[in-house]
Formats: structure tokens, C-alpha cells, sequence
């Protein structure tokens, strides 16, 4: 459930906050005065573009930010996979946008927008103004199905998956196999110079790295002889040197130590600074005596860097990599050597690949079949909850040209709402309010098979007025019994119908446009459902239809409360 939204500097809206509640949330406010805004808001928290005019005029930044209180154990579990953790059975997705640039946030984690929508997929689900639009497209329709049946579907679709992606790869290999035999020698010619040219390397994993490291101490080996004799001629030799500096020092000290405790500890650091630098011109030495800088070892280093290189820039830029680039060629050739037989094996394995892919989309096709009735059955029953009287509804099936990573299933919604009139296509029988209607019966379905806890309706009423309006209104509130139903709207009959009414309004302040929103009491309800039965004048007499409307939408509710 969402339990509450904030939204800053966006918009209309300077700062804007709400509590929602369980059951059907009515949003209701005159033309322009930002309804669009709480939805648009509400995507641009779950991932949506943010157009640049929609961060207020002079604002640093703009902020929404939702809060869900989630009770059901699978999407709990779901999220768990997700690794989202819940705070006392809370979480909360922001999103802020700065200088064009947005940062994503999960109970104050930073997270990309693409976990977001992973999350957001399992909490809400919003039907934009014209997305009963989207039934008019009929490769819709099979996902609304795949999505209905997805639990039967789950294992099958991942196999089908699989299946056509090897079906796909020998297909690939089978299409650039098919060479003339001029083609083939070439490709053999060239292969052969490849191979021979990397064998003849005779590379060994990690020799490019030690010898980058000896080539980078050669190219700077005088340099650091010198450096090296230089410290050894300070430390060790002549009397000028820290070891006979010290030595001298030593024997000053030892002079007198027995008289002063303090003294003897001088002594005792300085010897052991000795001992030390003693170490130290042991080590030194024996470093010169086995260092030389050899110029032939120098070629023969780089000579054998430039050979490594030039593999590199050819057939990978790791020793590992050239490795196995020429153990692929080594493969090819051994194909190509005996061609007939690696087609013929090929053609054998596509030949398989594609019976088991035939395979797999049948099953898969037969489950979407079974489901496809119960879906369609379910639909039926509620469009004749939404005044579509004498309807009937159906899934047409036909195969695809060829395959896809989705089967051969091509799959389209029928409709009759006449008796004794053919079935048809959405595109060519449904208005805008019927494909609304429609819209809603198929959210009605998903709803009750799918753990999304919240709906929102934006405009779900589009070209639906008098005993339909009634008939809608009646299935929100029957979908508000087991989700959280947020709906925009329009029509005084689904706002009466609300467990809880919220008022959009815009105002102007300081000279500056902004829009809020806020719960309305009951007497404040009843006076928005008289704004919008009477227009700009509200009489007593629509005022007293506000109040008997609102008074029949209880009663209505406790009586298909009781029915249930």
C-alpha cells in the first residue's frame, strides 16, 4: 500500500505532502488544476523521464518521494531476492533531480532506476490516461496474457528461451557456413598464417608482464647503477663515509658511558644503528656486484615485447586472449578441413535445435490456450459487471512466420457486444470508452492473480456517463475491498463512491501559480461532488443531489459488502 506521497518543486507544486488509505482514493479538482501532476509525479519517483519544465522556475532542485507499508509475505520475499530490505515493513523510493541530473534512492540507498522499476513492478501498477490505448496494439494482448498465466508459464518460457537462443546461434552458423569453395580455401589460407604465426610466438602466460618490468628497469638501468654506487660510496667508503662517521662517534660515546645512564642509552641506539648500516652496504653491495646493464639483454627484451605487441593489437590484448583466439582458428581450420562433414553435423544440429524449439513453443502455446479461457471467461464476467450486457470475448490464435524467444504464438483479444454479431478485432468495434471499460474489467482479472497491493487510475472514465458511470464506480469499489485503488476522475459517481476524497486545487500566491492537494471531510465531499454535478453555480437542489448521491454510494457499499 502507499502510505504517503511528497512532492517538492515540481510543477505547480511548491511542496506538497499526503496520506493515502486502504480501500478507493478519489482525486478530484477543477480542469488545470494539476491532477496530472500527483500521477506524473508518482512516475517520475518510479523511474519515468523528467521533462525539463516540470522543475519549478527557480527551484535548486526538485523531490518526490513515496512511502509503502508492504504486508504481503511473496512480495516480501520478492524484494528480499531484489536484496531490498524492509524497515518495520516500510519502504521508501525517492528520487531527486538536480541540474538535470537525478539520483535514485531505496530506503536511502542510492540505487540505479532500473532496481527501482524492479521494485516498483512488485507495489504498483498505474494505467496512464491513454493506456487503454495500448489494447488497440494487438502484441499487447499476449502480454497481458503471458503476465496472467505467468506462474504456469515461468519454467516453460525460461526453456523456450534457452531453446531459441542455440536455435538462433546455429542458424547464424549455418547462414555463414554456406561458403563457395574458393571462399573456403582463402579463409583456410589466411587461418593457417594466423596459427603459425602465434605458434611460432611460443607464448607463456604472464611473460608479457615480466618483461615489461625488466624493460622498464633496463631502459633505466645507468641511471639506477649510479644511483645505487652513489649511496654506496656515501654510506660505505673512505673516511668521509656514515659507517666510519658513525664508528668514530661510537667509540666517543663508549668512552663514556659507564659514567652516564643516559649516555650508555645513546650508546646502545647508535650501536645499533651501526649494525644496521652494516647490513644495509652488505646488501648493497652485493646487489652491485651481481647488477649489470647489458645492452644485448636489453634488445633481445624489447625485440620480444614488440613480437608480444604486435600479437596483441591482432588477436587480443592479453597473452590469455591471443591464446585462445588461436585455439578458435585451430577449430575452425580442423572444420573447414573436413567441411562436408562439419556442415553435415550442423545441418544435424540445427535440425535438432529447431525440433526441440518446436517443442517448447508447443507447450508453451498450450498454456497460454487453457489460460487464454479462463482469462478471456474472467474478462467477460467484468465487462457484464461494466454495463456490457450481452458480451461476448475471446483470444484468437495464429502462428507466427517463424520463430521468436517468445514461441510462435500470435494472439489477439475478440469482442462481440451485440447478440448474433460476429466477433472482431478491439480496433474495429470498441470507442474509447468501451476500451476504457475494457481496460478496467482486465485490470479487474490481473489484480485478483497478481500481490500488487496498489492500483492507480488515471482517468479511467474517459467517454463513460449515467448507469455505466454507476457500473464503473461499483467495480472500483469492489477492487478497493482487496487493493488500494488511487483513481483520478472526473465523474461525481465514482468520487461518491470514495473511502477516502482528496481535493487537487490551484491557487495563486505571491504572484505564483501552485497546486495542492488535501482530504476532504464529509460535508467538504459532498460540496466537490456538487462542483461537479453543478458546474460553476451550486444551487441548494444540486447541493441536496451531492448529499443523496453520497448517501446511495454508502448504501450501495454496505450492500455489496454484504453480498460478498
Amino acid at each position: 500500500m502507499l502510505q504517503s506521497l511528497h512532492v517538492k518543486n515540481l510543477a505547480l507544486i511548491d511542496e506538497a505532502e499526503v496520506d493515502l488509505t486502504s480501500g478507493l482514493n478519489i482525486m478530484t479538482g477543477e480542469t488545470g488544476a494539476g491532477k496530472s501532476i500527483i500521477i506524473g509525479s508518482i512516475n517520475i519517483a518510479l523511474g519515468e523521464k523528467v521533462p525539463k519544465e516540470m522543475i519549478r522556475d527557480n527551484a535548486d532542485y526538485g523531490l518526490v518521494e513515496l512511502t509503502f507499508f508492504v504486508e504481503s509475505e511473496r512480495v516480501k520475499k520478492a524484494l528480499a531476492d531484489l536484496e531490498i530490505e524492509l524497515e518495520d515493513d516500510c519502504l521508501i523510493i525517492s528520487r531527486k533531480i538536480i541540474n538535470g541530473r537525478s539520483i535514485s534512492k531505496i530506503n536511502a540507498e542510492t540505487v540505479p532506476v532500473s532496481k527501482v522499476r524492479q521494485a516498483a513492478a512488485l507495489l504498483i501498477d498505474i494505467h496512464g490516461q491513454h493506456e487503454h490505448q495500448s489494447l488497440l496494439v494487438k502484441k499487447n494482448h499476449i502480454h497481458i496474457l503471458d503476465e496472467y498465466a505467468k506462474q504456469d508459464l515461468k519454467d516453460e518460457k525460461e526453456q523456450l528461451k534457452e531453446a531459441y537462443t542455440v536455435y538462433k546461434a546455429l542458424k547464424k552458423e549455418l547462414e555463414e557456413a554456406n561458403t563457395d569453395t574458393s571462399e573456403r580455401e582463402r579463409e583456410i589460407s589466411f587461418l593457417s598464417y594466423e596459427v603459425d604465426e602465434i605458434e611460432e610466438a611460443q607464448l607463456m602466460a604472464g611473460e608479457d608482464e615480466q618483461l615489461e618490468q625488466e624493460y622498464k628497469w633496463l631502459v633505466n638501468g645507468q641511471k639506477i647503477l649510479e644511483a645505487a654506487s652513489g649511496a654506496y660510496e656515501k654510506t660505505a667508503e673512505g673516511f668521509e663515509s656514515a659507517t666510519e662517521q658513525i664508528s668514530y662517534a661510537l667509540k666517543n660515546l663508549s668512552s663514556v658511558s659507564e659514567y652516564d645512564e643516559q649516555l650508555a642509552d645513546f650508546e646502545s641506539q647508535l650501536s645499533e644503528i651501526d649494525n644496521l648500516l652494516n647490513d644495509f652496504n652488505r646488501e648493497l653491495a652485493s646487489y652491485l656486484a651481481d647488477t649489470t646493464f647489458d645492452e644485448q639483454t636489453f634488445t633481445e627484451v624489447e625485440n620480444r615485447l614488440n613480437v608480444i605487441n604486435h600479437l596483441k593489437t591482432k588477436y587480443g590484448s592479453t597473452i590469455e586472449e591471443i591464446v585462445t583466439a588461436c585455439k578458435e582458428k585451430k577449430e575452425r581450420l580442423e572444420k573447414l578441413a573436413d567441411y562436408d562433414t562439419y556442415l553435415a553435423d550442423l545441418k544435424q544440429r540445427f535440425a535438432d535445435s529447431e525440433k526441440k524449439l518446436e517443442q517448447h513453443s508447443e507447450k508453451v502455446s498450450k498454456i497460454r490456450k487453457k489460460s487464454a479461457e479462463e482469462l478471456t471467461e474472467a474478462i467477460r464476467k467484468q465487462l457484464m459487471d461494466l454495463n456490457f450486457l450481452d458480451v461476448s470475448f475471446s483470444m484468437q490464435f495464429q502462428r507466427t512466420d517463424s520463430f521468436t524467444a517468445n514461441g510462435f504464438d500470435d494472439a489477439e483479444f475478440m469482442i462481440s457486444t451485440n447478440p448474433g454479431e460476429p466477433q472482431k478485432s478491439l480496433e474495429k468495434i470498441a470507442s474509447g470508452g468501451e476500451l476504457s471499460r475494457i481496460m478496467l474489467a482486465i485490470k479487474s482479472v490481473s489484480a485478483d492473480a497478481d500481490a500488487v497491493g496498489t492500483l492507480i487510475f488515471d482517468e479511467i472514465d474517459t467517454g463513460i456517463s449515467g448507469r455505466t458511470a454507476q457500473m464503473v464506480s461499483e467495480k472500483m469499489n469492489a477492487l478497493g475491498r482487496n487493493h488500494q485503488i488511487i483513481c483520478i476522475t472526473h465523474l461525481p459517481q465514482i468520487a461518491a463512491m470514495s473511502d477516502s476524497h482528496y481535493l487537487i486545487e490551484k491557487s495563486v500566491s505571491n504572484q505564483t501559480t501552485i497546486s495542492t492537494i488535501r482530504p476532504l471531510d464529509q460535508d467538504e465531499s459532498i460540496n466537490e461532488l456538487a462542483r461537479m454535478l453543478g458546474g460553476v453555480k451550486i444551487t441548494k437542489m444540486v447541493l441536496e443531489n451531492a448529499r443523496e448521491m453520497k448517501e446511495l454510494a454508502a448504501n450501495t457499499k454496505k450492500s455489496l459488502g454484504e453480498e460478498k
